[in-house]
């Protein structure tokens, strides 16, 4: 950080140019999925019928969990992301994700910035790829919730981003827009910033 921003009611800096990195959310912060999320959650729990195994919820992010338990993660994954992949081929490009787009040509005088999202990997790259994003998020520091081996509301996968963006937690911003977003990023160590507060 510079040092010179005007602080939030944290300690920190108003905004994403005070920080040495950024890092946002996907769903609801950039793009908005066209994913009808309890279809999604129907299509897990046929998954679940399929292999013999009573559901312990009905809550989509809560089967996905308990997959593990029952081995059955790999078809759970594999059912969400046909889905979230679908979803991000005809996302919705949201406020915030058009001022990155717009601003990309300004990268030089802005923080690098990243993604880490609850979707899997490839839903965030296609959903990357489908506006134009490329040129304002690092490729690398695109981590989804199977790129590592936690994922939000577990602080590894936003810690693997600001990693990759060759900053210290303490000095990178985590732009979000959900309650486990939040979580995430007070669980990392890493300043937070409600998506609609940027806009």
């Amino acid at each position: 950080m510079t040092g010179d921003e005007p602080a939030t009611g944290d300690g920190g800096p108003t905004g994403p140019a005070g920080y040495d990195a950024v890092v946002y959310d996907l769903d609801g912060t950039l793009v908005e999925l066209a994913v009808d999320w309890g279809t999604v959650a129907s299509s897990v729990l046929d998954v679940y019928s399929k292999h013999a195994v009573k559901p312990p919820t009905r809550e989509l992010w809560g089967l996905l969990e308990a997959s593990d338990e029952y081995g059955i993660r790999e078809p759970v994954e594999e059912a969400i992301g046909l889905h979230e992949r679908a979803g991000a081929r005809d996302s919705t490009l949201l406020p915030l994700g058009e001022r990155l787009v717009e601003g990309a040509g300004d990268r030089p005088s802005t923080p690098p910035a990243g993604v880490c999202s609850l979707n899997c990997e490839e839903a965030c790259r296609v959903a990357v790829d489908t506006h134009g994003l490329g040129d304002a998020l690092d490729p690398d520091a695109i981590v989804g919730r199977d790129t590592v081996g936690t994922y939000k509301p577990e602080p590894e996968s936003l810690l693997a981003a600001v990693e990759r963006l060759g900053a210290a937690p303490g000095d990178a911003l985590f732009v979000g827009d959900s309650p486990r977003d939040a979580e995430a990023a007070e669980r990392a160590g890493v300043a937070f910033a409600w998506a609609a507060d940027l806009i």
